[in-house]
Protein backbone atom coordinates (compact mmCIF):
# COMPACT_ATOMS: atom_id res chain seq x y z
CA UNK A 1 0.00 0.00 0.00
CA UNK A 2 1.23 3.45 -0.83
CA UNK A 3 1.70 6.13 1.74
CA UNK A 4 -1.19 8.54 2.06
CA UNK A 5 -0.39 12.14 1.45
CA UNK A 6 -1.59 14.44 4.22
CA UNK A 7 -1.97 18.13 3.61
CA UNK A 8 -2.11 20.78 6.26
CA UNK A 9 -5.40 22.55 6.93
CA UNK A 10 -5.54 25.71 4.87
CA UNK A 11 -8.07 28.25 6.27
CA UNK A 12 -8.09 30.16 2.98
CA UNK A 13 -9.09 27.03 1.04
CA UNK A 14 -11.72 26.16 3.63
CA UNK A 15 -13.09 29.70 3.50
CA UNK A 16 -13.26 29.58 -0.30
CA UNK A 17 -15.03 26.20 -0.17
CA UNK A 18 -17.56 27.64 2.29
CA UNK A 19 -18.13 30.70 0.09
CA UNK A 20 -18.69 28.48 -2.94
CA UNK A 21 -21.16 26.35 -0.98
CA UNK A 22 -23.09 29.45 0.07
CA UNK A 23 -23.05 30.79 -3.50
CA UNK A 24 -24.41 27.47 -4.72
CA UNK A 25 -27.13 27.55 -2.06
CA UNK A 26 -28.08 31.11 -3.01
CA UNK A 27 -28.21 30.25 -6.73
CA UNK A 28 -30.43 27.27 -5.92
CA UNK A 29 -32.80 29.61 -4.09
CA UNK A 30 -32.58 32.18 -6.87
CA UNK A 31 -33.71 29.54 -9.38
CA UNK A 32 -36.83 29.10 -7.27
CA UNK A 33 -37.82 32.70 -7.97
CA UNK A 34 -40.48 32.71 -10.62
CA UNK A 35 -41.40 29.16 -9.77
CA UNK A 36 -44.35 27.53 -11.46
CA UNK A 37 -47.50 27.27 -9.45
CA UNK A 38 -50.25 24.69 -9.83
CA UNK A 39 -53.49 25.06 -11.75
CA UNK A 40 -55.36 25.36 -8.44
CA UNK A 41 -53.17 28.31 -7.49
CA UNK A 42 -54.05 30.15 -10.70
CA UNK A 43 -57.74 29.50 -10.06
CA UNK A 44 -57.53 30.64 -6.42
CA UNK A 45 -55.60 33.78 -7.38
CA UNK A 46 -58.07 34.74 -10.10
CA UNK A 47 -61.09 34.22 -7.87
CA UNK A 48 -59.49 36.17 -5.02
CA UNK A 49 -58.66 39.12 -7.28
CA UNK A 50 -62.04 39.18 -8.98
CA UNK A 51 -63.66 39.29 -5.56
CA UNK A 52 -62.06 42.73 -5.19
CA UNK A 53 -63.00 44.09 -8.61
CA UNK A 54 -63.52 43.09 -12.26
CA UNK A 55 -60.28 42.83 -14.25
CA UNK A 56 -59.01 41.82 -17.67
CA UNK A 57 -56.53 38.96 -18.11
CA UNK A 58 -53.30 40.93 -18.23
CA UNK A 59 -54.40 42.98 -15.25
CA UNK A 60 -54.85 39.72 -13.32
CA UNK A 61 -51.34 38.64 -14.34
CA UNK A 62 -49.83 41.97 -13.21
CA UNK A 63 -51.70 41.86 -9.89
CA UNK A 64 -50.52 38.33 -9.14
CA UNK A 65 -46.93 39.27 -9.99
CA UNK A 66 -47.15 42.38 -7.82
CA UNK A 67 -48.70 40.64 -4.83
CA UNK A 68 -46.10 37.88 -4.87
CA UNK A 69 -43.25 40.40 -5.04
CA UNK A 70 -42.35 39.20 -8.52
CA UNK A 71 -41.90 35.58 -7.44
CA UNK A 72 -44.78 34.36 -9.56
CA UNK A 73 -45.98 35.69 -12.87
CA UNK A 74 -48.48 33.30 -14.40
CA UNK A 75 -48.40 33.05 -18.16
CA UNK A 76 -51.32 34.04 -20.36
CA UNK A 77 -51.36 30.35 -21.32
CA UNK A 78 -52.41 29.46 -17.78
CA UNK A 79 -54.59 32.48 -16.96
CA UNK A 80 -56.85 32.58 -20.03
CA UNK A 81 -57.74 28.86 -20.03
CA UNK A 82 -58.50 29.14 -16.31
CA UNK A 83 -60.76 32.14 -16.99
CA UNK A 84 -62.52 30.13 -19.71
CA UNK A 85 -62.93 27.17 -17.35
CA UNK A 86 -64.39 29.47 -14.66
CA UNK A 87 -66.77 30.92 -17.27
CA UNK A 88 -67.82 27.40 -18.31
CA UNK A 89 -68.52 26.62 -14.65
CA UNK A 90 -70.67 29.75 -14.38
CA UNK A 91 -68.35 31.40 -11.85
CA UNK A 92 -67.20 34.35 -13.98
CA UNK A 93 -68.64 36.24 -16.88
CA UNK A 94 -66.88 38.41 -19.40
CA UNK A 95 -67.97 41.75 -20.76
CA UNK A 96 -66.12 43.45 -23.60
CA UNK A 97 -65.15 46.98 -22.69
CA UNK A 98 -62.85 49.06 -24.91
CA UNK A 99 -61.83 45.97 -26.92
CA UNK A 100 -60.90 44.03 -23.76
CA UNK A 101 -62.69 41.21 -22.03
CA UNK A 102 -63.22 42.27 -18.43
CA UNK A 103 -64.03 39.39 -16.11
CA UNK A 104 -66.17 39.58 -13.00
CA UNK A 105 -67.60 37.08 -10.56
CA UNK A 106 -71.12 35.76 -10.75
CA UNK A 107 -73.20 35.54 -7.58
CA UNK A 108 -72.59 31.78 -7.49
CA UNK A 109 -68.85 32.37 -7.24
CA UNK A 110 -68.81 34.65 -4.17
CA UNK A 111 -68.48 31.89 -1.56
CA UNK A 112 -65.71 30.06 -3.42
CA UNK A 113 -63.95 33.38 -4.11
CA UNK A 114 -64.01 34.30 -0.41
CA UNK A 115 -62.41 30.95 0.45
CA UNK A 116 -59.85 31.50 -2.31
CA UNK A 117 -59.02 34.97 -0.97
CA UNK A 118 -58.16 33.47 2.41
CA UNK A 119 -55.77 30.98 0.79
CA UNK A 120 -54.49 33.05 -2.12
CA UNK A 121 -50.87 32.27 -3.01
CA UNK A 122 -49.64 35.69 -1.82
CA UNK A 123 -51.07 35.08 1.67
CA UNK A 124 -48.87 32.00 2.03
CA UNK A 125 -46.08 32.06 4.57
CA UNK A 126 -43.75 30.90 1.81
CA UNK A 127 -43.72 34.49 0.52
CA UNK A 128 -42.22 37.33 2.51
CA UNK A 129 -41.36 40.98 1.96
CA UNK A 130 -37.87 40.16 0.69
CA UNK A 131 -39.34 38.24 -2.23
CA UNK A 132 -37.15 35.26 -1.38
CA UNK A 133 -39.53 33.25 0.74
CA UNK A 134 -39.20 32.49 4.42
CA UNK A 135 -37.14 29.28 4.17
CA UNK A 136 -34.53 30.58 1.70
CA UNK A 137 -34.21 33.85 3.64
CA UNK A 138 -33.72 31.97 6.91
CA UNK A 139 -31.12 29.71 5.26
CA UNK A 140 -29.20 32.67 3.89
CA UNK A 141 -29.30 34.38 7.30
CA UNK A 142 -28.00 31.16 8.87
CA UNK A 143 -25.27 30.88 6.24
CA UNK A 144 -24.14 34.43 6.98
CA UNK A 145 -23.99 33.76 10.74
CA UNK A 146 -22.12 30.50 10.12
CA UNK A 147 -19.64 32.28 7.89
CA UNK A 148 -19.04 34.88 10.61
CA UNK A 149 -18.30 32.16 13.19
CA UNK A 150 -15.96 30.49 10.71
CA UNK A 151 -14.07 33.72 10.00
CA UNK A 152 -13.76 35.11 13.51
CA UNK A 153 -14.81 32.46 16.05
CA UNK A 154 -12.46 30.54 18.29
CA UNK A 155 -11.98 26.80 17.82
CA UNK A 156 -14.42 26.14 20.65
CA UNK A 157 -17.02 28.47 19.09
CA UNK A 158 -16.60 26.77 15.73
CA UNK A 159 -17.07 23.32 17.32
CA UNK A 160 -20.22 24.54 19.09
CA UNK A 161 -21.55 26.05 15.85
CA UNK A 162 -20.91 22.76 14.02
CA UNK A 163 -22.95 20.89 16.67
CA UNK A 164 -25.81 23.41 16.36
CA UNK A 165 -25.78 23.08 12.56
CA UNK A 166 -25.82 19.26 12.74
CA UNK A 167 -28.77 19.37 15.13
CA UNK A 168 -30.58 21.88 12.91
CA UNK A 169 -30.07 19.62 9.87
CA UNK A 170 -31.51 16.63 11.76
CA UNK A 171 -34.52 18.66 12.92
CA UNK A 172 -35.20 19.97 9.41
CA UNK A 173 -35.17 16.45 7.98
CA UNK A 174 -37.50 15.33 10.80
CA UNK A 175 -40.00 17.99 9.65
CA UNK A 176 -40.15 16.30 6.26
CA UNK A 177 -40.62 12.92 7.94
CA UNK A 178 -43.76 14.08 9.74
CA UNK A 179 -47.11 13.25 8.32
Amino acid sequence: MGAQKHTAFDPAQAGEAMRQAFDQMRSTFDRQVGQRMGRGDVRAAILALLLEEPMHGYELIRQIESRTNGRWKPSPGSVYPTLQMLADEGLVHAETTQDRKVYSLTEEAKEEAEASAASAPWTSTSFDASGLGVVPKAAIDLAQATSQVFRSGSSAQQEEAAEVLSEARRKIYSILAQD
